[in-house]
């Protein structure tokens, strides 16, 4: 069997982009021939406490630790025929060991990325980040790679800059065995909902005044899923904690998802997990015209794009009072979903990446 090294964020089932740009397709790979081996950086107490606040030893421990984990890959490498990179191999400080990888042992590196990690996003106390981050180095890594693999267009264009093989490789559920129940939109209240780690709960401060403003006319409630709690100010307002054994119970209270963002540079490399989440459960969309989200949208066939807040207004009182809709547009999504970003409908383009 041909060996793959997966070099990821943190241990199964905690990393979103790990959850479902590798760990999904570890079957399929095993189906095909391939063996993966797993290494993490950040352990599953420091991938807990790592943005939280205080903690500096524990943190600075869990840094030198995750250090050490990579060190021990040079040892591992020579018996591995690709190795497959998420985002970075570490966190901060340049690419020594994907230098290491590509140049001194010369193995075939598959570099996967779904944001537009180039972009420096660290401000205000956080600048600092800019310093040890060193941003410049997903160039780097693009041009050392066998293979680039990434979520949309917009990640491709900057990638073909420096690697001509490039691929696109949207972030896919799987429709069979997990993401497999359509949502039953004649229910006794009506849910709109978000879910999304902390960095992104900023994004819901583009509708919070719509949202207010629906509550003074319209009965319904608001759901954050996350790993930390807004707080916002709703007369009918739920947080749930995000856990992975009931993620798909927890998104199945909604009846509505939303996707707000703002139109930068950062986030036209977004590619639409959320939505991509919802519809497939059969939950009906609003979302802002961003990146992907105006391929995954089909506008008033599975959801609507907003562009001011008083189409967000009008599209989220549409789908409040019309169960009927909510039912058509979810069923359309969910189609879409199967069609375009499910496991089976991808497995090909996955295992291109190692040809």
């Amino acid at each position: 069997m041909k060996k793959i090294l997966l070099i990821v964020p943190s241990p199964k089932k905690i990393s979103p982009s790990a959850r479902f740009r590798i760990e999904l397709y570890e079957n399929l790979l095993a189906a095909n021939g391939f063996e993966c081996q797993s290494n993490f950086f950040w352990s599953e107490e420091a991938s807990r406490y790592l943005y939280s606040r205080g903690k500096f030893f524990q943190k600075s421990l869990w840094l030198m630790q995750g250090f050490f984990r990579r060190t021990i890959t040079l040892f591992r490498i020579r018996k591995c025929d690709y190795i497959f990179i998420l985002r970075e191999t570490t966190p901060i400080g340049p690419p020594i060991f994907e230098w290491l990888y590509a140049k001194l042992f010369r193995r075939r590196i598959i570099y996967d990325f779904d944001d537009a990690i180039w972009v420096n996003q660290a401000q205000g106390n956080n600048a600092w980040v800019k310093i040890f981050k060193c941003f410049w180095k997903v160039k780097a890594i693009c041009k050392w790679s066998y293979r680039v693999s990434v979520g949309n267009k917009y990640l491709y264009n900057y990638a073909i800059q420096h690697n001509t093989k490039v691929i696109i490789n949207p972030t896919c559920v799987d429709t069979s065995k997990k993401h497999n129940v359509l949502k039953h939109q004649n229910t006794e209240k009506v849910i709109i909902g978000w879910t999304g780690s902390f960095s992104q709960l900023i994004c819901l401060e583009e509708v919070l005044d719509v949202l207010q403003a629906l509550e003074k006319k319209y009965e319904f409630e608001f759901i954050v899923i996350a790993n930390k709690d807004p707080m916002l100010p709703l007369k009918h307002y739920r947080f749930i904690k995000w856990v992975e054994a009931t993620e798909i119970n927890d998104l199945l209270n909604f009846n509505i998802g939303i996707m707000p963002l703002p139109d930068d540079e950062f986030t036209r490399g977004k590619c639409g997990f959320k939505l991509i989440q919802y519809l497939s459960l059969g939950i009906p969309v609003v979302a802002s015209p961003v990146a992907v989200n105006k391929e995954i949208v089909d506008q008033e066939e599975n959801g609507f794009l907003c562009k001011t807040k008083e189409e967000w207004y009008a599209s989220l009182e549409k789908l409040l009072l019309d169960v009927q809709l909510r039912q058509k547009m979810g069923a359309n999504g969910r189609e879409k979903i199967i069609h375009n970003y499910s496991l089976l409908s991808n497995e090909a383009t996955f295992l291109s990446l190692f040809q």
